[in-house]
């Protein structure tokens, strides 16, 4: 439910009027832990859940990036103000995003109606950034009809995008052995769409074809992904998984409501183990050596330990 009351805060007003400084301002207070940041983000809160979320995964050089450029324009085209929050590789260096996806959205640059955010992993598991969901709030309240998550593509452990987003699209590639090895690794299983990229070359009919055979054998019930080929330099087929997208996003068995309370359950959930974990490894009462003692004797297990700790907190 939109809160229709006005934000207190002044950069919190700023964004959810849609101003670009404010929103580019917004989202580098997010990435960190500050009061401030908790602040802003409770209070763009009730302007948020609005936007349709799609994010999308991959093996690395499926082409995320370019698919994602192509699919920028055909939502221009129909009038949908579009954000991207593309996570990339953290460099060894500095730790900052390597920026290699917004060299390929150059095309949108200088248009009002987009908005491109590049984010450093910062070796957080998961494919994704780790106050992703921070960002994409922010997007959300600042009007954007289409939010697009675009993770950075190691292809194995990326299942926290479905916390996130209201439809997945997963991106193969024809004739590369390790994007079919994918559906052993269950990144597969988090689709609503398939689609394989570069149909143009030879091999991607084949990559269709094993996709599909894969697929009859995992699917149940009456939930169909379907397998669609792309190009994106041509545009061919961007309509249909924008399409197939949009169609998964609007017909899950839950509503965008219910969806968005069990990912403040979850958020909740990992907040609250931040916080034991920093108070059993900045503990000096002595209760926790006392607890690591018994572990080490074998007198005790860790799942009993953690029992009685998380009861003395409590208590």
């Amino acid at each position: 439910m939109v809160n229709l009351s006005k934000p207190t805060d002044s950069l919190a007003s700023a964004v959810c009027a849609g101003h670009r400084a404010a929103i580019g301002k917004a989202l580098s207070l997010v990435e960190g832990d500050s009061v401030a940041a908790s602040r802003f983000c409770q209070e763009i809160t009730g302007y948020t859940g609005q936007a349709t979320v799609i994010g999308l995964t991959g093996p690395a050089g499926c082409g995320k990036s370019t698919l994602i450029n192509a699919a920028i324009a055909h939502l221009r085209r129909q009038g949908l103000q579009v954000a991207v929050a593309a996570v990339d590789p953290s460099s060894t260096i500095t730790g900052g995003a390597i920026l290699g996806d917004r060299l390929r959205m150059t095309n949108h640059a200088q248009d009002a109606g987009v908005f491109i955010r590049s984010l450093s992993s910062r070796g957080h598991l998961g494919g994704l950034t780790r106050h992703i969901h921070r960002m994409v709030d922010v997007f959300d309240a600042a009007g954007f009809d289409v939010v697009m998550v675009e993770t950075v593509g190691t292809g194995q452990n990326e299942q926290e995008i479905t916390q996130i987003t209201d439809a997945r699209i997963v991106v193969c590639t024809g004739g590369q052995g390790d994007d079919i090895q994918a559906l052993k690794a269950g990144i597969l299983e988090i689709a609503d769409v398939l689609v394989v990229n570069k149909a143009d070359l030879i091999p991607a009919k084949t990559t269709i074809e094993q996709l599909r055979s894969g697929l009859a054998l995992r699917q149940s019930g009456n939930r169909k992904v379907p397998v669609i080929a792309t190009n994106a330099l041509s545009g061919e087929g961007i309509d249909e998984m924008l399409t197939a997208a949009n169609t998964a996003a609007q017909g899950q068995n839950s509503t965008r409501a219910d969806r968005r309370h069990a990912r403040i359950r979850e958020l909740l959930a990992q907040s609250s183990a931040e916080l034991v974990k920093g108070k059993v490894l900045g503990d000096e009462s002595g209760l926790i050596t006392t607890l690591c003692d018994q572990i080490a004797m074998g007198q005790r297990s860790i799942k009993d330990c953690a029992t009685d700790f998380l009861h003395e907190l409590s208590s």
